[in-house]
């Protein structure tokens, strides 16, 4: 499966279809209305943005708040008049990032019938659909946030903590029904999450890729067969 993250953020020597650039744009600019439109001034905005970019392309680490600067079109002391320190950018994208998609997720259940099948269903469809078309911030909230300050990286615990809890909580659903033969729920729970999440690795939209709502159904189907009775 291909690993390439989108050519903007990362030069990885592989072609991107036209349209399929296009069409990751597009729906970039909307992620980000969506996301990012409450961040105020548009300057914090722009540089909250910027930051994502980097920490794409580079890791929190080697982003020099200098380079964030120059991405966002601003000098190098920008940062410090919006932002108090580097480690806050990736907090505050950290924070919405996984607050997003656990949105996502809690409307996907709260949608779904009383049904285990459905529910186990709608919650790994919206979690694996997520996290392939928002695979670009998908990839810096799931792979960078280990590396904020210890009660920066609490908060985002306890964000990321509700999902285990949730998935728990439909397995357990489905195996007092009768209808999921589950022996270890908490190795259980861990593996959907990680099959899921693992997509911000190496999913880009493209002819060679299904589309993220495909691939929710896919993973979806996956797991359900790997836990039905």
């Amino acid at each position: 499966m291909g690993k390439n993250v989108e050519a903007d953020n990362i030069d990885s020597g592989c072609q991107t279809h036209p349209m399929a650039t296009r069409r990751t744009r597009r729906r970039r600019r909307a992620a980000a209305d969506h996301l990012w439109g409450h961040i105020e001034p548009e300057s914090s905005r722009l540089l909250l943005l910027s930051a994502l970019d980097a920490f794409l392309a580079r890791g929190f680490h080697a982003a020099t708040t200098r380079e964030i600067a120059e991405r966002a079109g601003m000098s190098p002391a920008a940062v410090y008049v919006h932002w108090k320190a580097k480690h806050d950018l990736l907090f505050e994208i950290s924070r919405i990032g996984h607050q997003a998609v656990l949105d996502v997720v809690e409307q996907a259940l709260d949608e779904a019938s009383d049904d285990p099948v459905e529910r186990v269903h709608a919650f790994v469809s919206a979690f694996a659909s997520w996290h392939a078309d928002n695979h670009a911030l998908a990839r810096v909230i799931q792979y960078e946030f280990k590396k904020l300050p210890r009660g920066q990286f609490r908060q985002i615990v306890g964000i990321r903590d509700r999902f285990e809890e949730l998935m728990r909580e439909e397995l357990g659903r489905g195996i007092a029904a009768g209808v999921f033969d589950v022996a270890d729920v908490e190795g259980t729970t861990l593996a959907v999450l990680s099959l899921c999440i693992d997509l911000a690795r190496w999913y880009e939209p493209g002819p060679e890729h299904n589309s993220a709502e495909e691939v929710g159904d896919l993973y979806a189907g996956l797991v359900l067969r790997m836990i039905l009775s």
